[in-house]
């Protein structure tokens, strides 16, 4: 099947392209480093096996995701912004342990003027991507399109498209997920584990408003989770022991809603479903190292983790701004956009934040799963410590804002000028 091909790239597509970077995978993180990669001055092709309007219909996946501020302040910048219409700050973090009296209290006003982030549908940020796309002069997207074969042993990537399309590149940019078909022919090993959990994710509508407030609610099975989502509704992201889940979906509406309630308790008055429930299996991963020959890897093709801290797509987008700006530099400096120089400047940058984050969601989840006396005592005392301490209840702030550690310019918000 022809490929569909849809953005406003000047390239005249013929059986051959040349370009500065192919980018496998045009999901979230794969199109904004299309649009990043723009922006530092690069020509893109890029390739994704889906069709659109499929990633972007209401009844694909329900997934939702916290943006935090750095990553909007990136998404301003490279224009994507003015394409969301449906965004909800975050106002305040709530994080609570089970029937404790212990909480911790979050409140952007600490910190600044401006939200910790914004809560938003995946599939209203992928139409905000498709529509930034289409404006991009220097993007050519090819969709239903797979990537065929790819040699990556000379001084440029040549590969072949499913469409025909014969395209040379100095780098390949691997973004199609956990399952990196790139990840595997390079030979990269993972580090990686399942939790036995599984995440039940819906939407729920309440009698009181959220008033912009995140709650995160440890309960002995994972994080009981709802985020604040436009009107009196909140998305709920619902850790449960994977082998509860089947009969927890199977349940009839007003046993489901009663189930929500009770872990809920009367935060926000009578609680109901008003979405289809959706399942996803919850494992941590990490690639031995984040490149190769001509091979960069972003977000889940590097990493992925527990969604504990709602923290992953913000480290997968972190990665793409720190990408950019390396690539910028090396080709200001006339440096090779795609050798090991360049690359190996991208890996440093980025092993320690998401290696802290990984290791920083599993802990949480580990420590707070349980109901072992100790532990839970330990934990109590942590949350109401951190709570108290100014300086360290900043930091965390701070983290979750996304304005902590070696930050690339783009999260900044600043241009790559």
């Amino acid at each position: 099947m022809q490929a569909d091909r849809h953005g406003a790239g000047k390239m005249k597509v013929t059986d051959q392209i040349q370009t500065d970077i192919l980018i496998v995978g045009g999901g979230m993180a794969g199109m904004t480093m299309a649009l990043a990669a723009e922006h530092a001055g690069l020509d893109v092709v890029m390739i994704e096996r889906t069709v659109p309007t499929d990633v972007t219909a209401a009844p694909y996946d329900g997934r939702v995701s916290a943006i935090a501020y750095g990553c909007h302040a990136m998404f301003d910048v490279l224009g994507v912004w003015p394409y969301l219409e449906a965004a909800e700050p975050i106002e305040e973090i709530r994080v609570s342990d089970g029937r404790s009296p212990f909480f911790l209290h979050f409140d952007h006003r600490e910190v600044g003027d401006r939200p910790f982030g914004f809560m938003v549908e995946n599939r209203h940020l992928r139409m905000a991507l498709h529509e930034r796309l289409a404006a991009a002069e220097r993007i050519d997207f090819f969709s239903a399109c797979e990537l065929d074969d790819v040699d990556r042993s000379g001084g440029l990537a040549h590969a072949v498209l499913g469409n025909g399309i014969h395209v040379s590149a100095p780098l390949v940019v691997g973004a199609e997920g956990r399952f990196s078909p790139l990840r595997e022919a390079a030979g990269i090993r993972l580090l990686k584990w399942q939790y036995r959990q599984t995440a039940i994710v819906t939407v729920v509508e309440h009698d009181e408003p959220h008033h912009g407030v995140a709650l995160e609610h440890f309960l002995p099975a994972g994080p009981f989770a709802l985020l604040p989502m436009a009107g009196n509704k909140s998305a709920l992201v619902w850790t449960e022991k994977e082998d509860l889940v089947p009969a927890m979906i199977a349940l009839p509406d007003a046993e489901f809603d009663a189930e929500i309630q009770h872990r809920l308790g009367d935060h926000w008055g009578k609680v109901r479903c008003v979405a289809p429930r959706w399942t996803y299996p919850l494992g941590l991963q990490n690639a031995e190292r984040y490149i190769d020959q001509r091979l960069a890897l972003i977000s889940d093709a590097a990493h992925a983790m527990h969604p504990i801290a709602g923290q992953g797509l913000n480290v997968g987008l972190r990665d793409v701004a720190c990408l950019a700006e390396v690539l910028r530099d090396a080709k200001t400096l006339g440096l090779d956009i795609g050798g090991q120089v360049t690359l190996r400047k991208y890996q440093e940058w980025r092993r320690f934040d998401a290696l802290t984050m990984l290791i920083m969601t599993d802990g949480l989840n580990r420590g707070f799963s349980t109901d072992f006396g100790p532990v839970r005592a330990a934990r109590d005392l942590g949350l109401g410590l951190v709570n108290r301490i100014g300086p360290a209840k900043r930091f965390f702030e701070r983290h979750a804002a996304g304005f902590s550690g070696d930050l690339p310019k783009l999260i900044k918000g600043e241009a790559l000028a």
